[in-house]
């Protein structure tokens, strides 16, 4: 094959096939050539008419590959940390000054990593996700879980970027926490899925801190927190169970035999085990005695630790059955695992297992909360970006105002939860310095199951509207677009569904007698007593609930209302505000105490008008801020201009009336006998 040398009239078009990298036959350059050749006119124009049908021909491929190689610019993010003008007004709005300035040069710097170095190995957890191999070439069982060297990167760099340690070292007193959670937030969406087995390592930190760190564990504390990668472990969360997910009490079926040396040997099968390549884990047991009985419901369950593997890198007795093959979330191992006495530490109170690790839990679901944002903002980032590079109907899509409104709409709903998820880390904050009130504490409680719920579902419908926004590209999975649609999905699964998060909430409000739900109400407007129906009616346990529901009330905290009531562009938000706190008093006041199926029937409803109102307080006391943007202040109202209180629409709809449950039932399955 050789390239033809066309005539210099011609030379557009070999330029052209040149760089298409397309060859002409031998026969179809001789032809061409003809012309140095002396002919007579019937031969010159027969080789006229050759010369043209050939250029002619090379038009077909030479447009076809025009066309293949036109494309759309692909959609592209800055650093992370400057680019996030949300983010920086809310440290520049409660950081001291001091920490500001420290905090914000390592963010800056920590936003480039992750722009140069981390996206890059994110995508190579993706594209690489781990494989099983059970057995060697000569038939011994090994039961390796092998990880890409991309997967085992992003661990040391959780230890180089402290992480973990963050939160723990406490160089900012309360607002180390707060810290820890924006890095994890930058770091979660470019992650390849290390902030799971981040989230389970922070949890396990907790509840070894939270018991006083023993002895036994000082080493294992002080690995989980480690800035050093050599010594950095990882920690698992096996709780789920063959017969149960979130229904631990009935769900475990693990068995702790006592040891005469002290420690304990598990015997059982763990389900759905979360990066099952961690160091060690947190689990569930219930002790059997001489008899070899155990005692059945939460009573009965302990929480162990365990190391998986021993100083050789031999599995603890534990054999792997599998890698669970998932929608999303590939890029990290998650398996079913047996134990076959593995050896374990107690660490709880015998039968005091659900209450140690409710500490774990905590942590964990915030993480899912952190996750939940930082994948709204990434899709939302990327998709404004691909607003100003894609030409649609001979214009920009940023210049489509109904393109415009749908990205709007998402904003507003990342902005409102990103509020609420930095209201609840800095709570936390305060709780782990002992600088937290008694209502800040009651409100961290209500607040968790609250954010979780609501957050997940807030990160499933965004990605799903984002993905929408890049059209048929959204759907390729070259782009990285369906990765992070899959990956968010999970989220409303893990660490709690949202109507087991749902009766979570209500469980706050019976146990902490009307309390949790005060300090509620309490910090989001300033309330009169006699402007409150009183909550102990609606949660009493006693007649003493009574007095304490009534006394938080006069606890004077921040109210996140104050400052908007004086700012006049921010008053129809507030109005909205008031009036749905009214309603939700309403609705509480007339269901009482003696409807319980009532409670359970409004409970997703229910948690989401507290998730709506408190957030909606939150925009609005950021928007009322001196340095506000006409976007913090529009933001603020279109969040208000929606139904803050559900389930006071829905009790009026007598969604929750009797014999609405059997509705239901007959609803989803017909005709069929129950």
């Amino acid at each position: 094959m050789f390239l033809c040398r066309l005539p210099w009239r011609r030379s557009s078009a070999a330029c052209k096939l040149r760089q298409s990298g397309h060859f002409l036959p031998r026969e179809r350059c001789q032809m061409l050539s003809i012309k140095g050749i002396s002919t007579t006119v019937g031969q010159e124009q027969q080789a006229s008419m050759q010369e043209q049908q050939v250029l002619e021909d090379l038009e077909v491929p030479l447009a076809r590959r025009e066309t293949e190689t036109l494309f759309q610019e692909q959609p592209e993010t800055g650093n992370q940390y400057l680019e996030d003008t949300l983010l920086r007004s809310y440290l520049k709005t409660h950081l001291p000054p001091k920490v500001l300035e420290e905090v914000h040069q390592d963010l800056e710097r920590f936003g480039n990593r992750l722009l140069t170095k981390i996206q890059p190995l994110g995508w190579e957890c993706e594209l690489n996700p781990p494989v099983f191999r059970q057995y060697d070439a000569w038939g011994r069982r090994v039961d390796h879980i092998h990880t890409c060297s991309a997967w085992r990167r992003m661990k040391e760099i959780s230890a180089e970027e402290g992480l973990i340690a963050e939160a723990y070292e406490r160089r900012y007193s309360n607002w180390s926490r707060l810290y820890q959670a924006v890095k994890l937030y930058l770091f979660s969406s470019s992650s390849g899925g290390f902030s799971c087995p981040l989230a389970m390592t922070d949890g396990a930190a907790k509840v070894i801190e939270s018991l006083g760190i023993p002895g036994s564990l000082k080493n294992a504390f002080s690995r989980l927190t480690s800035r050093d990668p050599e010594k950095f472990w990882t920690s698992g969360q096996w709780m789920t169970e063959r017969r149960g997910g979130s229904d631990v009490a009935n769900g475990t079926e693990t068995v702790a035999r006592e040891q005469p040396d002290g420690t304990y040997r598990l015997y059982g099968f763990k389900w759905f085990t979360s990066a099952a390549d961690s160091d060690v884990t947190l689990t569930l047991a219930r002790i059997a005695d001489a008899e070899g009985q155990c005692t059945q419901g939460s009573r009965g369950l302990s929480l162990f630790f365990l190391r998986v593997r021993d100083e050789e890198g031999k599995l603890n007795s534990i054999q792997v059955q599998r890698l669970k093959d998932k929608l999303g979330t590939r890029q990290m191992a998650t398996a079913e695992l047996w134990l076959q006495g593995a050896r374990a530490e107690l660490i709880s109170a015998e039968g005091r297992g659900v209450a140690a690790i409710s500490n774990m839990l905590n942590i964990t679901r915030i993480h899912n909360v952190i996750s939940a944002v930082a994948s709204m903002r990434r899709m939302i980032s990327l998709s404004r970006d691909y607003a100003r590079k894609r030409v649609a109907f001979g214009k920009l899509l940023k210049d489509h105002p109904l393109h415009m409104q749908t990205i709007a709409r998402m904003e507003v709903q990342v902005r409102g939860a990103f509020l609420l998820l930095m209201e609840i880390v800095r709570l936390l904050g305060l709780a782990e310095t002992n600088l937290a009130s008694e209502q800040d504490q009651l409100l961290l409680r209500l607040l968790i199951p609250v954010a979780k719920l609501y957050t997940g579902k807030q990160a499933s419908a965004v990605a799903v509207e984002a993905m929408e926004s890049f059209g048929g590209q959204g759907y390729m999975e070259d782009t990285g677009l369906p990765v992070m649609l899959r990956d968010t999905l999970v989220l409303s699964i893990w660490e709690g569904t949202t109507n087991i998060l749902s009766l979570d909430v209500l469980r706050s409000l019976t146990k902490s007698q009307g309390q949790v739900m005060a300090a509620f109400l309490s910090t989001v407007q300033v309330l009169g007593v006699q402007d409150w129906c009183p909550l102990s009616e609606c949660f009493a346990e006693s007649s003493i609930s009574t007095c304490a529901a009534l006394a938080s009330l006069k606890v004077i905290a921040r109210k996140k209302l104050e400052l908007a009531s004086g700012t006049e562009e921010l008053a129809p938000g507030v109005q909205r505000t008031r009036e749905a706190i009214g309603s939700l008093q309403e609705f509480m006041a007339a269901v009482g105490s003696e409807q319980a199926l009532t409670m359970e029937l409004a409970a997703r409803d229910f948690s989401y008008s507290l998730a709506r109102i408190y957030t909606g307080a939150l925009l609005m006391e950021h928007a009322a801020r001196p340095d506000a943007s006409s976007t913090d202040v529009c933001a603020a109202l279109r969040w208000c201009n929606q139904e803050l209180c559900p389930v006071a629409v829905e009790s009026g709809r007598g969604s929750y009336r009797g014999g609405a449950a059997l509705q239901d039932s007959a609803l989803v399955f017909g005709s069929s006998r129950l």
